[in-house]
């Protein structure tokens, strides 16, 4: 298996495959521990004691009360860390911008090795290597020509990095969207006990929808907050790398026409 297969595996199936062994046997051993309880109380009702009572595990009360609504709301959460994860390893100036890169051309430049400088940028797939490469093919037509092909392609390349943030723009929408979703679900299932409710209303029922209700509302704005809040943070990161790119491969052109139009030193 691969590094990357264990990475995946380690982020997605196997988080998934537990919550879903959870969600199985969880349920089971609760109704199976009920029965054990019910039968074990008959004894004590007959002998006129009271029942012990009922309990279940946080966790198993999390999970029955999510029900599948908090099942696609915990699959959410588990992409967007791993998404953070990989905004904050792919959108770093190193990557937008490598400054060993940089290095290599200023002596390139040093010693007019122009094709040396289209080509390793041709071969880099950093954002700058290409907008220095269409600067550089270009740069025939004049240093304006070169530096309004450097911000056209300055553009695309922002539109191309901020659609790699938009997926937590569209989590931070439709986690209170999901969370009001189950606060329905949760409403109908109380007031359909009260309308339904012949005889003595059981107010563990009703207590349960609204459980319901009030958890996966919670689970719904906690996925939204850290979304939006790391949006924001890569929207602004996005706009600082790129324009300082862009800001990169028009002085690394200016550079390039104003050694290609002097003359080089003498040599004795």
């Amino acid at each position: 298996m691969s590094f990357v297969t264990r990475r995946i595996a380690a982020t997605f199936v196997y988080p998934l495959a537990i919550l879903i062994a959870l969600t199985i046997v969880l349920p089971h051993q609760v109704a199976f521990s009920q029965e054990e309880n019910a039968a074990a109380a008959k004894p004590a009702a007959e002998a006129g004691e009271h029942p012990p009572a009922q309990k279940m595990s946080t966790l198993a009360w999390l999970i029955h009360t999510s029900g599948w609504i908090g099942f696609v709301l915990f699959v959410m959460s588990i992409y967007l860390v791993a998404k953070i994860t990989q905004l904050f390893m792919r959108l770093r100036p190193q990557n937008i911008m490598p400054e060993d890169l940089l290095e290599e051309w200023g002596e390139m430049l040093n010693k007019r090795d122009y094709q040396g400088i289209y080509r390793t940028a041709k071969e880099s797939d950093s954002e700058l290597g290409m907008l220095v490469a269409n600067g550089i093919t270009s740069l025939n037509g004049g240093l304006a020509e070169a530096r309004d092909s450097i911000d056209r392609h300055g553009e695309l390349v922002a539109v191309e990095m901020e659609k790699q943030i938009s997926m937590l723009a569209v989590i931070g929408s439709l986690g209170p969207l999901i969370g009001l979703l189950g606060t329905l679900k949760g409403m109908i299932a109380s007031f359909s006990v009260i309308a339904m409710s012949e005889t003595q209303m059981k107010a563990s029922e009703v207590a349960g929808g609204i459980s319901e209700a009030l958890l996966i509302t919670f689970e719904g704005v906690a996925l939204s907050v850290p979304a939006i809040f790391f949006f924001a943070l890569f929207r602004n990161r996005v706009a600082t790398l790129s324009l300082g790119a862009v800001s990169a491969a028009n002085e690394l052109i200016r550079r390039i026409q104003n050694t290609a139009s002097s003359r080089p030193a003498a040599t004795t």
